[in-house]
C-alpha cells in the first residue's frame, strides 16, 4: 500500500480528501488507522479506502502521522518499520525526535495550516538528506500540493512560518471584526457592516497585494524623508502610477 494515515482528525481528513479528490492516489492505494475502529470503517465507507490497524503497517510505503503529539511517544514502537517513510503533521515534533522514536532518518516534517480544509493551505516542509534521497520529501511535496501551496524550509524557520501562516488569518479576522464594529458604531446595520468588512473572495488576494504595495510606498517615502507632492521629481503618487501602470495619476492612497 502506498499511503496510510495514522490519525484522521480535521487535518488528516483534509489531506485524505485532497489526495482522493485530486486523483493523486487511488482509494485502493490508501489506508486509515484511527483510535476507534468505527471511525476508520466510516471513512472506508465514505471514500473507498481501507480501514486498518497498527498491525497492518508492515510493508506500507509511507505513513502520514496525523495523530495528536501527546499520543505519539506511546505508539512509536508500534509504528516502527525499517522500509517505511514517515510524514508528520504533528505540531512541535522535530525531525530529530521523529527519527529517534521511529528508528529511521526517513522522516519528513510538515506544517500545514487550517486552510487545508478548503484546499488553500500553506505548508512548510523539511526533511533530513536520507528522506530526500529516498524520495520521501518529493512524495510529501505531491501530497501537500493537493491541499495548497508548498514551502520547503530549514527546520529552524518552522516557528516563524507557523506564526505567519497560522496566526495571520486570525489577525486579519480581528481587523475585519474591528472594521465592522466601527461601521455599526457609525450607524450601519451589523449585516451591512460585516459584509463591507469582508473582501469578496475573488478580489481578496489582489486587494491585500495592493494594500501591501501602498504601504510600502508610504514607507519608502517617509524613510527617505520625501513628501507626496508633484514638484521636485517623482512623488509617491507618481511612483504608484508607474508601478501599477495607471492611466491617470492617483488622487490619494488608501491602505
Amino acid at each position: 500500500m502506498k499511503l496510510v494515515f495514522v490519525g484522521a482528525g480535521k487535518m488528516g481528513q483534509s489531506l485524505l480528501r485532497g489526495v482522493l479528490q485530486s486523483g493523486w492516489l487511488e482509494a485502493s492505494e490508501v489506508g486509515v488507522v484511527t483510535r476507534t475502529p468505527g471511525h476508520a470503517e466510516q471513512l472506508a465507507a465514505d471514500w473507498g479506502v481501507k480501514a486498518l490497524n497498527l498491525n497492518d503497517l508492515r510493508g506500507v510505503e509511507r505513513v502520514v502521522l496525523a495523530l495528536p503529539p501527546r499520543e505519539f511517544p506511546a505508539l512509536a514502537l508500534k509504528l516502527r518499520h525499517p522500509s517505511t517513510g514517515y510524514i508528520s503533521i504533528m505540531a512541535g515534533v522535530t525531525c530529530a525526535f521523529l527519527a529517534s522514536a521511529l528508528g529511521t532518518q526517513r522522516v519528513v516534517r510538515a506544517m500545514p495550516n487550517l486552510a487545508a480544509t478548503i484546499g488553500k493551505s500553506s505548508t512548510a516542509l523539511t526533511a533530513p538528506p536520507e528522506a530526500e534521497e529516498a524520495g520521501d520529501l518529493e512524495f510529501a511535496r505531491g501530497l501537500f500540493a493537493t491541499v495548497g501551496e508548498i514551502y520547503p524550509l530549514p527546520e529552524r524557520l518552522f516557528n516563524a512560518f507557523t506564526g505567519m501562516s497560522a496566526s495571520a488569518p486570525a489577525y486579519l479576522a480581528l481587523v475585519a471584526e474591528a472594521l465592522a464594529d466601527g461601521g455599526v458604531f457609525l450607524g450601519l446595520s451589523r449585516e451591512m457592516a460585516n459584509h463591507l468588512a469582508r473582501p469578496r473572495m475573488g478580489d481578496k488576494q489582489k486587494l491585500v497585494e495592493l494594500a501591501i504595495k501602498n504601504a510600502r510606498f508610504f514607507q519608502r517615502e517617509w524613510l527617505n524623508k520625501k513628501v507626496t507632492r508633484l514638484e521636485g521629481g517623482n512623488s509617491t503618487l507618481q511612483l504608484l502610477q508607474q508601478e501599477l501602470q495607471l492611466k491617470h495619476l492617483p488622487l490619494h492612497i488608501e491602505c
